[in-house]
């Protein structure tokens, strides 16, 4: 959310702000015009290629999750911290006078802090390792007098050796265009994204507006983005390192996407709720709904780290970057101008108010849901999963072999 530094005028959402400022002349248009102000910072994937850097490949899960888990306790914290250093002139007359700089600037001191948050993590970067493992070769000279003096037997085994695992690594100059388990996995994560950001923006708006309109008419929605944080928190960090290593990313993803089309078709009869059974219900549809949409996110990007070498692995999340950039700037736009349009016809015969648009994000989401399906999606080699018995033969083999090499003379 765009916080705008415009006096007396306190914006809490891009619905208020619109409101405040006359810009719609009618309700059901605010909604279209609150997703301009509205911009959403994107690090890119820098913490994930980290992570599945830092990683062994059974880890993966549990890295990303806990990349989601930490994305999950900022969602609690983050706007806790910024309500309380709203209008410290108002909140705080005490420390923060009415004339200072604070008071005539209300929205200066949460910005203060995050400026601040970003330098401290800066400086912590700083110490960060490099996770290039580039190490030079040796020439003959500085080769072991050991293997130098061995047989041709044993060169001739370590030749073979060194040619089979070299034909197991992908060419690092191959282009990633042309690595189709990587561009699939990308374009269904843009769609998804896509999806997920229009989401987002749509049921922050719907919860705001009048009943009239289909909506809520909510007058704080704070709670209903701190629980699925709270939600997500748990579920990443305990639930789906476990569920991913039992199905596999791409299972749990269709997983994912399958439940979230009932749930989203189920959401304009929750508007028909009220009271305490109404906030029951909402909140937990939001904590499932996020719990679902992070899932299909994070098996998502465990299979376009796994699609790549390490040489081209931060290459591939620049371009699942800039593609997802694109996505997560389309969604808030067409999420908001599909909400206002829709508000405008309440009385249509078919699929009427807000039926129209969960009806457009389930169709949205079952694309993606298609898409994850052979033959588009293509699972990396590596991704695919081992029996107990193939895994215990392939260490028993690799045990063997290394005994083989250390009784060579």
């Amino acid at each position: 959310m765009l916080v705008l530094n415009t006096g007396n005028v306190t914006v809490k959402s891009e619905k208020r702000s619109v409101r405040d400022f006359h810009i719609a002349d009618r309700e059901e248009n605010i909604s279209y015009y609150a997703v301009w102000p509205k911009y959403e910072l994107l690090d890119g994937h820098r913490d994930e290629a980290y992570t599945s850097e830092i990683c062994r490949k059974e880890y993966h899960a549990l890295g990303l999750s806990a990349i989601s888990t930490s994305w999950g306790i900022g969602l609690v914290i983050g706007p806790a911290i910024g309500g309380y250093l709203a209008q410290p002139a108002e909140k705080y007359p005490g420390i923060f006078s009415k004339e200072s700089l604070f008071g005539r600037f209300p929205y200066l001191l949460p910005c203060l802090m995050i400026l601040l948050f970003g330098f401290v993590a800066t400086v912590f970067s700083l110490w960060l390792p490099e996770m290039l493992h580039k190490h030079k070769k040796r020439n003959k000279d500085q080769s072991d007098p050991h293997d130098v003096g061995e047989g041709t037997t044993n060169g001739l085994h370590l030749s073979e050796s060194m040619t089979h695992s070299e034909s197991k690594i992908p060419n690092s100059q191959k282009s990633l265009l042309k690595n189709w388990p990587l561009v699939s996995a990308i374009i269904v994560y843009c769609v998804f994204q896509l999806h997920d950001m229009a989401y987002l923006e749509i049921f922050s708006l719907w919860a705001v507006s009048p009943r009239s309109l289909g909506g809520f008419a909510l007058k704080k929605i704070n709670l209903f983005h701190d629980l699925p944080g709270v939600g997500l928190l748990v579920f990443q960090l305990f639930v789906y390192p476990l569920v991913e290593r039992i199905f596999g990313p791409v299972m749990v993803s269709r997983a994912g996407a399958v439940l979230s089309i009932p749930l989203l078709a189920s959401y304009p009869y929750i508007a028909l709720l009220s009271g305490f059974c109404l906030s029951i219900v909402l909140n937990c549809a939001s904590v499932l709904k996020n719990v679902l949409s992070v899932s299909i996110s994070t098996g998502l990007l465990i299979l376009q780290n796994r699609a790549v070498p390490q040489e081209q692995r931060g290459a591939s999340n620049g371009v699942s970057m800039c593609l997802m950039s694109f996505a997560k700037t389309v969604g808030p736009a067409a999420g908001g101008s599909l909400l206002s349009w829709a508000q405008r016809r309440q009385d249509a015969d078919i699929l009427p108010g807000d039926q129209l648009v969960f009806f457009i994000l389930n169709v949205i989401e079952f694309l993606g849901l298609l898409l994850t399906f052979n033959p588009f999606l293509q699972e990396p080699e590596d991704n695919i999963p081992k029996s107990k018995h193939e895994e215990s033969a392939d260490q028993e083999n690799g045990i063997q072999e290394r005994r083989s090499q250390s009784e060579l003379p």
